[in-house]
C-alpha cells in the first residue's frame, strides 16, 4: 500500500508579520516527522499525532505552544484525531495547561468510551492519566500577545492526514482559536466531521479557517464524502471550499484518499502547507 502525508499549518489572511519561510519550515518538518513513522511500518495515527505535535511545539503556529488567546487573555485548545479502519476518534476542547492537547485527544479515544471532553472534565482526565501540566502562561508568546493587545484577529489551526502501510487513514486537527473568542468558545476543530474527519472507505481530511462557518457545513464529513462518491482529493477539497463558501466562509481543507493521493484547497490569502507523496517526494508552499 501507499504511504503518504499532508499537514496544514492554518489558513487565513496575510499578516505584516508572517513569515512564509518559517511557517514552510515548520510544515516540512512536521510532515517529515509524519512520514519516518509511516516508513517504519508506524500507523497513520501515529504518524498525524508526531506531525500534530512539532506543529503544536513550534510557536509559529496557532496551537499548542503559540495559541491564540481568549478575551481573558488566556489560552484554551481544542483537539480532535480520529482513525479510519474503526471510524475510532477522540478529542478535547476548552483545556488549559495542556502543552500538546492532541496528545491528550489519542488519550480519550484510547482510553475511554467517548468522543468529546471538555474544560475541567478534560483537565481531570489528563490528570488520571498522568498527562504532564505546563504553566498557561508559558504558551503565550509575545508575538500573539501583541496581535491580541492590538486588537488583530487570525485564523487558522494545524492538521495532518496521512495514509499507512496497511491502507488505514488517520487525521488530526489542533488549535488555540479564534482570536479573542469568548472564554468557552468551541469551533470546529474537535468537532468530528467538522475540524477532522477519516474513512478507510474513502479518506481522511482536515479543516482550518472559520469555524463556526466550517461546523455550519460539517466540512471535514463533506470532503470525504466527495472521496467515497469517487472524485479524486484536489477536486473534493475544491468542491468542500465552495461549499463553506455558501455560509460566507473561509478557510480550507487538506486530504488524503485510498491510493495515497494528496489534495487541497484553500480561499484565503495563504495557507501553510507541506507533504511527502506515495513516491516519497517533499514539497511545500505557503500561498496560492
Amino acid at each position: 500500500m501507499p504511504i503518504s502525508i499532508l499537514v496544514h499549518g492554518g489558513a487565513g489572511d496575510s499578516a505584516h508579520d508572517d513569515s512564509p519561510e518559517e511557517a514552510m519550515r515548520g510544515c516540512l518538518a512536521a510532515a517529515r516527522a509524519g512520514h519516518e513513522i509511516l516508513t517504519r511500518g508506524g500507523s497513520a495515527v501515529d504518524a498525524v499525532v508526531a506531525a500534530a505535535v512539532v506543529l503544536e511545539d513550534d510557536p509559529t503556529f496557532n496551537a499548542g505552544t503559540g495559541s491564540a488567546l481568549n478575551s481573558d487573555g488566556e489560552v484554551e485548545t481544542d483537539a480532535s484525531l480520529m482513525e479510519g479502519d474503526k471510524l475510532a476518534a477522540g478529542a478535547i476542547a476548552s483545556v488549559k495547561g495542556i502543552k500538546n492537547p492532541i496528545r491528550l485527544a489519542r488519550l480519550v479515544m484510547e482510553r475511554t468510551p467517548h468522543v468529546l471532553l471538555a474544560c475541567e472534565g478534560a483537565l481531570r482526565f489528563a490528570r488520571q492519566n498522568n498527562v504532564p501540566f505546563v504553566d498557561p502562561k508559558s504558551m503565550v508568546t509575545p508575538r500573539v500577545l501583541e496581535k491580541w493587545r492590538s486588537g488583530r484577529r487570525n485564523l487558522g489551526t494545524i492538521g495532518a492526514v496521512a495514509i499507512d502501510g496497511r491502507g488505514t487513514v488517520a487525521a488530526a486537527t489542533s488549535t488555540g482559536g479564534t482570536m479573542g473568542k469568548l472564554p468557552g468558545r468551541v469551533g470546529d476543530s474537535p468537532l468530528i466531521g467538522s475540524g477532522t474527519y477519516a474513512d478507510n472507505l474513502a479518506g481522511a481530511a482536515s479543516a482550518t479557517g472559520m469555524g463556526e462557518a466550517i461546523i455550519k457545513v460539517v466540512l471535514t464529513k463533506f470532503a470525504v464524502d466527495r472521496l467515497r462518491a469517487g472524485q479524486e482529493p484536489t477536486s473534493a477539497a475544491l468542491q468542500s471550499v465552495k461549499e463553506l463558501e455558501r455560509v460566507g466562509g473561509h478557510g480550507g481543507v487538506i486530504l488524503v484518499d485510498q491510493e495515497g493521493r494528496l489534495g487541497f484547497a484553500f480561499n484565503t490569502a495563504r495557507m501553510a502547507r507541506a507533504w511527502v507523496d506515495s513516491k516519497g517526494k517533499e514539497g511545500s508552499a505557503f500561498g496560492s
